[in-house]
């Protein structure tokens, strides 16, 4: 069957950005909205527990389960890239974890030539985005939609770390997203009353009843509709069902950094010998669509544990589900908790001005599982710990390509990682700094063996080997459709698509460079900035047509 249906304002994407863009135009205006979603509802009441994440991000519900290309840079391996394919995407299996990054990171956007990103603008926005735990401040709001929260107490092991980095020298901060970001501290979590706030949470639920507010589950967007050099709606696809669907106003691309420019290149903008190898035709001949992706790659560094203090006592099966089931029914217990609880912002090298390393650490291990009620875990006790470091500034940059012109066919993904040799040094040195940290004497009681990378890994050579052996990557993927004034830039300070009119683009595909952070808050922020822009685009077509 074919249909058309008709709004003033579409949105193909409901994740981080999406979700705030849809949302608030429906609340701030008279505008019908259509929201498209590929992926279905977020009804299962195990979106909202927060230790499911894990198995969230490495399941295939609700998840495109990408996988990159064969990495060169790391040894031929393919690293696996889990993008969220429900209602709230990525932030509806994402870990949860709230973090905006450095003044200087949006500074550095302004200066490129992009009005309306500097530090002050951004934090203007996140003020108004979120409902912060500690209530407003110069820093933090406290009234928004996006709820925000810390544990009131953390794991013996967690608070070893903190205490371990105070011994190593490193500086103690009270709040990563404050005016002294730098050294140990607790995160921040879209987490409220013991349940996860995804952006669908936050910005549609509260708008689900709006009668200009359509959204469309299990939906593909499969290509953008063009008519002289405008966007003019898109042709979907909902089962067997195609559906035509046309803007009176604007189409906002909010599919994230591997669906956007992949959807921009099968509508035949993008590179143009990229779209002609693919017999394509090219509508707009825009070379930097899919190029300059970024992301940050993590290795750990991995320890026994001499007491039984981790989240090993909760994975047998029997206590498992009493948490489960505490977590569903009264948002409290163990389950209720994203264990990530306390992390490092540190410098690789204290000369360098500002923090270009980020650290999670884990009472758990990193092969941890649900395991069945008395039955011997595998090893001594089955504890351990854990902590994530990577680089936040990353130089090396990758791309999103069409495997084929089957909007079915993933796209082709590579990460790039490690091209630049100096990636790999700052990577080395975080290894170092995490050594250092679990040296310290804080963890006496509870140290045992290192296991990751291990005590044979001692020099840059044979870390170097182990790096690329195993890091993996953070999925935080950005870039494909970059802001700028270059050749390559996508997108204008505004969110255009550049040389199409009627296409807008809020998500973190548009970010020209990787933030030094987590990038929920960063991609919830664009899509803050992307509403107020459309929102303002359909007041003043309001003010002319009534003049």
């Amino acid at each position: 069957m074919s249909t058309t249906i008709e709004a003033d304002v579409i949105v193909v994407g409901s994740g981080s950005a999406g979700a705030v863009v849809a949302g608030r135009i429906a609340a701030e205006t008279d505008a019908q909205v259509l929201l498209i979603e590929a992926g279905g509802r977020d009804r299962n009441p195990l979106f909202r527990v927060p230790l499911m994440t894990g198995i969230l991000l490495r399941g295939r519900y609700a998840n495109w389960f990408y996988h990159t290309e064969p990495e060169p840079g790391l040894g031929g391996r393919r690293l696996f890239w889990p993008r969220g394919k429900v209602l709230g995407g990525s932030s509806t299996i994402n870990g949860m974890v709230w973090t905006r990054g450095l003044p200087s990171d949006y500074d550095s956007w302004a200066q490129r030539g992009l009005p309306g990103w500097g530090w002050d603008d951004v934090l203007a926005r996140y003020r108004r985005i979120e409902g912060h735990h500690g209530g407003t401040t110069d820093l933090h709001g406290g009234d928004g939609p996006q709820k925000l929260s810390e544990f009131p107490d953390i794991n013996p092991l967690s608070q070893a770390f903190l205490d371990a980095g105070a011994e190593a020298g490193y500086p103690r901060t009270d709040d990563f997203n404050g005016a002294a970001p730098e050294g140990m501290g607790r995160y921040d979590f879209t987490i409220s009353e013991g349940r996860r706030l995804s952006a669908a949470g936050a910005w549609l639920g509260p708008n689900r009843n709006r009668p200009n507010l359509r959204v469309l589950t299990n939906t593909q967007a499969l290509r953008v509709l063009l008519e002289d050099g405008r966007a003019v709606g898109l042709e979907l696809r909902q089962g067997t069902d195609q559906i035509t669907a046309r803007a009176k106003s604007e189409v906002v691309l909010s599919c994230g950094t591997v669906n956007t420019p992949q959807l921009l290149m099968l509508s035949g903008i993008g590179p143009a010998d990229h779209l002609a190898e693919h017999g394509i035709s090219v509508h707009h001949d825009l070379p930097g669509v899919g190029q300059g992706v970024q992301d940050h790659l993590l290795v750990r560094v991995e320890h026994d544990c001499k007491q039984p203090v981790t989240l090993h006592n909760l994975l047998r099966a029997d206590r498992a589900a009493l948490a489960l089931g505490q977590a569903l029914l009264f948002g409290t217990g163990p389950a209720a908790r994203f264990p990530l609880e306390a992390g490092a912002f540190l410098r690789s090298d204290p000369a360098l001005d500002t923090p270009d390393l980020q650290a999670h650490f884990l009472p758990g291990r990193s092969t941890a599982a649900v395991r069945m009620p008395f039955r011997k875990a595998a090893g001594p006790q089955g504890h351990g710990f854990f902590a994530n470091i990577y680089q936040m500034r990353p130089e090396s940059r990758g791309q999103i390509q069409l495997r084929s012109a089957d909007p079915n066919d993933p796209p082709a993904i590579t990460g790039g990682y490690l091209t630049s040799p100096r990636d790999i040094a700052v990577l080395r040195a975080g290894v170092r700094r995490l050594r250092e940290i679990f040296a310290q004497s804080s963890f006496d009681p509870w140290r045992g063996p290192e296991i990751r990378p291990g005590p044979d890994a001692q020099s840059d050579g044979d870390l170097d080997d182990w790096i690329r052996a195993n890091a993996e990557s953070v999925y935080h993927p950005v870039g494909s459709c970059r802001m700028g004034t270059h050749e390559l830039a996508v997108t204008d300070a505004e969110l255009h698509v550049r040389g199409i009119q009627g296409l807008r683009i809020a998500d973190a595909s548009v970010m020209p460079s990787l933030t030094s952070c987590n990038t929920h808050a960063p991609t919830t922020m664009i899509g803050m900035h992307a509403a107020d822009l459309v929102i303002a685009a359909l007041t003043k077509t309001v003010q002319k047509g009534a003049a």
